[in-house]
């Protein structure tokens, strides 16, 4: 027999013969784990009521109002309404009128001024109301002209002696039906948006318009012809001294079709509608107090030019809005 397998079969057996120590095998049992709810968000507090110093009025400059003579007058009318009110005020200076608007749509301005465009915008949003008219040597708001070359045959509507329109608009301006005009630029409200809003409510269709980049500029195309047959200005751009020195029978040959009333706002002063009306309310009887002193008349005039406040709501406005809608421009570009 092969002594390899004997040996083999001797190891073998010994090792069944031992008593081995006997291992204990537990199975393993898993841990519980806690469940984590998977929304870890804190709970919402309630904001701090409006007005007060952890939520502040927020009262915002016009863009680039940045000097320090500026910053200081609109702290201190901060400073005034603070302790008119009793709610606190605070300042900021927008970067632009764009950002002005986002600054009211995200609860980040609260007292603000605004240009024609940005309160149409913010009206349009839902987001401000009308205050105050800014009012300008004795006006709160301007008008338009279209005009017309004398020599091409288009009639008048206009009694400058008594500063009226003899007619409607639809009867006046029938005549531009498939004409060309020359606008200022594109974002012109006399020079282009309510002209052109007015041309589209009396449904007269024109041909494409030639931008020739100022007021003046729209005088001398009418004047000179070939560019265009009529165009829309600011009230009086006829008179601009180099025009007058230049085309010494201007004023007769150019001729005043129709006026477009004063419609058009110099700036807005608007309050937001997160403000409660009561709120409001109580700023819009502060503001004239406080223009009625010496200290806050100056602080008014520095910080935002304004000499003199007119009380107005958003109806005031209204024939404004409806034309620049009815102009059927792009609202936000206009916008700077």
């Amino acid at each position: 027999m092969n002594i390899k397998f004997l040996l083999i079969t001797f190891v073998f057996t010994s090792l069944m013969s031992c008593s081995l120590p006997r291992v204990e095998v537990t199975q393993a049992t898993e841990t519980p784990v806690p469940v984590v709810p998977t929304d870890t968000a804190l709970p919402q507090l309630p904001k701090p009521e409006l007005g007060l110093a952890e939520n502040p009025l927020i009262m915002a400059l016009a863009p680039a109002s940045n000097s320090p003579e500026q910053i200081e007058a609109a702290r201190a009318l901060a400073s005034q309404f603070t302790q008119r009110t009793g709610y606190v005020v605070v300042t900021v200076i927008p970067d632009s009128y764009t950002a002005l608007v986002d600054a009211l749509e995200n609860g980040n301005a609260h007292l603000v001024l605004l240009d024609p465009y940005s309160y149409d915008l913010a009206y349009q949003k839902g987001l401000a109301t009308a205050a105050f008219a800014i009012v300008k040597d004795g006006k709160s708001a301007y008008g338009s002209q279209f005009i017309a070359s004398r020599k091409e045959g288009f009639k008048s509507y206009f009694d400058a002696a008594a500063q009226i329109n003899t007619a409607d608009a639809s009867e006046a301006l029938a005549q531009f039906e498939d004409k060309k005009p020359c606008w200022s630029d594109e974002i012109s409200p006399s020079g282009y948006v309510i002209p052109f809003g007015v041309l589209n409510t009396n449904h007269i269709t024109t041909r494409p318009a030639a931008f020739v980049q100022g007021h003046p500029t729209v005088v001398r195309s009418v004047y000179l012809g070939g560019i265009c047959d009529f165009g829309a200005t600011y009230v009086d751009a006829r008179k601009f001294p180099s025009l007058e020195d230049q085309y010494p029978d201007l004023m007769e040959q150019v001729i005043v079709v129709w006026q477009i009333p004063e419609i058009i706002p110099y700036a807005v002063w608007a309050f937001s509608t997160n403000m409660p009306q009561g709120m409001r309310d109580l700023f819009t009887d502060t503001i004239p107090a406080i223009m009625q002193t010496d200290d806050g008349k100056a602080a008014f005039k520095t910080a935002y030019d304004i000499d003199e406040l007119l009380p107005v709501n958003d109806a005031y406005y209204e024939d404004f809005r409806d034309y620049v809608l009815d102009s059927r421009v792009d609202l936000p570009p206009l916008i700077k």
